[in-house]
């Protein structure tokens, strides 16, 4: 069983910057893909971005390239979501979920708000 922590989330002027963290326990990442989603009230959860673990490639949704970037700290178990230039539209609750290539998004963290004001 793997347990997702976040942390980081918080009210921030629309431009600022948020670090999101990701923290597993039970396991490792390795062989997981560790992805990025949010839902914002009254909306569907979209994705955000993701990586793989090993070899860390990443991917991102259309409306946070080049504003976001998802890293990883091996050492720490650590899945970051470094978040700048944030917009208003980019608040949400935002949540990370891991899982294999085979299960999918099979574990997910309690999500952390970020709020963005204009």
């Amino acid at each position: 069983q793997v347990q997702l922590v976040e942390s980081g989330g918080g009210l921030v002027q629309a431009g600022g910057s948020l670090r999101l963290s990701c923290a597993a326990s039970g396991r490792t990442f390795s062989r997981y893909i560790v992805g990025w989603f949010r839902q914002a009230p009254g909306k569907e959860r979209e994705f955000v971005a993701r990586i793989i673990w090993d070899g860390g490639s990443t991917l991102y949704a259309d409306s946070v390239k080049g504003r976001f970037t998802a890293s990883r700290d091996n050492a720490k178990n650590t899945v970051y979501l470094q978040m700048n230039s944030l917009k208003p539209e980019d608040t949400a609750v935002y949540y990370c979920a891991a899982g294999s290539v085979y299960d999918g998004y099979r574990y997910w963290g309690q999500g952390t708000q970020v709020t963005v004001s204009s």
